[in-house]
């Protein structure tokens, strides 16, 4: 009996765990609202329209391949956050407004620059 029991608090805390981290992070924690809403989850190909935003992209991951500068990256880093602030403000209003395409969209948007701060993350760290 007590073996069942450490079982069943170790599945509901790795549950808790899960539910935590994914609640965490504005990208997971939208997407996860996607979900329960029956929407398929954001593609990174939902922003190909974009040409300005792929732009933008381009451009800081040209200056992330670049040899190490660290002001350079501080500006990227302060780049970053700011467009995840302003991304998570805009699919925080999506959501409100019930347009679940737009926080698809804006979901997207939101992985490419998680994708560029884990890049930013390990130059920092390696270079």
């Amino acid at each position: 009996r007590l073996q069942k029991e450490q079982q069943y608090s170790e599945q509901h805390s790795s549950w808790i765990n899960k539910a935590y981290r994914t609640l965490l992070s504005p990208v997971s924690r939208g997407l996860y609202l996607l979900e329960l809403n029956g929407v398929e989850p954001a593609q990174e190909t939902d922003c190909d329209a974009d040409s300005v935003f792929l732009t933008e992209i381009m451009e800081i991951n040209e200056k992330l391949a670049e040899p190490k500068n660290e002001d350079i990256l501080k500006e990227i880093e302060t780049l970053i956050r700011a467009k995840q602030e302003e991304l998570t403000k805009d699919v925080t209003a999506a959501f409100e407004r019930d347009d679940l395409q737009e926080a698809k969209k804006l979901l997207a948007k939101m992985k490419y620059f998680a994708n560029l701060e884990d890049k930013l993350k390990n130059k920092k760290i390696t270079s």
